[in-house]
């Protein structure tokens, strides 16, 4: 057997000697559901659903309630996002005795949602291309206090983190909204209004409303200069 079948076996071991209790934090009911089954395809039971939310005022009642273990956390979340949900659940982070730790999973890969929610206090970042395997063994390591990033997202933070210069927040980002900089990037990359509220499973008429609070908001005129804007900003 080679070291790296062991260490697969003691991890595999370990994850059905114990159970992890999770909350499921995500907007959207099927992909609650895809995860859940994703946990159970994993051949373990060792990681056991005990609350799901699909805004931030749920997500502080379940997970306050239930006290997980670690809570998979989406980043753009109806209510504030979950940096929101961090910042209301920050005495639960700091219980010494039976802390919640929070990992999110979430669609978005952009550098700003990945620092934002980190320096909010999550515990680590993966996309939801995840496998379900690596997602249980996140979890197992969330829980057991490490930090897990998918690869190329780990960049991001140890950028973030070591550049002491850098101001830590972007103050006219700063004033826009989860649901507003998601609209940002996706105008900035050329999508129409329509095939953003497809994408985003809001109206056409949210999306108008979105583009109009963006732009007043950064003092610019069009969808041109907003381009332009999030491309200094390596936000596209």
């Amino acid at each position: 057997m080679t070291e790296h079948e062991h260490t697969d076996q003691a991890q595999a071991e370990q994850q059905t000697r114990r159970q992890v209790r999770v909350v499921l934090v995500d907007d959207h009911r099927m992909f609650r559901t895809g995860v859940q089954a994703e946990i159970g395809d994993t051949g373990t039971s060792g990681v056991d659903v005990v609350g799901e939310a699909a805004d931030v005022d749920q997500a502080v009642t379940v997970v306050t309630a239930t006290r997980p273990d670690v809570v998979l956390l989406d980043v753009h979340l109806p209510g504030g996002g979950g940096v929101e949900v961090l910042r209301r659940c920050a005495s639960l982070t700091g219980d010494a005795e039976h802390p919640v730790r929070f990992l999110a999973l979430s669609v978005s890969d952009a550098a700003e949602d990945v620092i934002g929610v980190i320096r909010g206090g999550a515990r680590g970042y993966v996309t939801k291309t995840i496998t379900g395997p690596d997602l249980v063994t996140s979890i197992f390591r969330v829980a057991d206090g490490d930090a897990v990033f998918s690869p190329r997202l780990a960049g991001f933070v140890l950028d973030a983190f070591a550049s002491t210069d850098a101001p830590p927040v972007d103050e006219d980002l700063d004033r826009l909204t989860q649901r507003e900089r998601e609209v940002l990037r996706l105008i900035a990359r050329g999508y129409a209004y329509k095939e953003i509220a497809k994408q985003l499973f809001i109206s056409v008429k949210t999306v108008e409303s979105h583009v109009s609070a963006v732009l007043r908001k950064l003092q610019l005129s069009n969808r041109h200069e907003l381009t332009r804007w999030a491309t200094a900003r390596r936000l596209v």
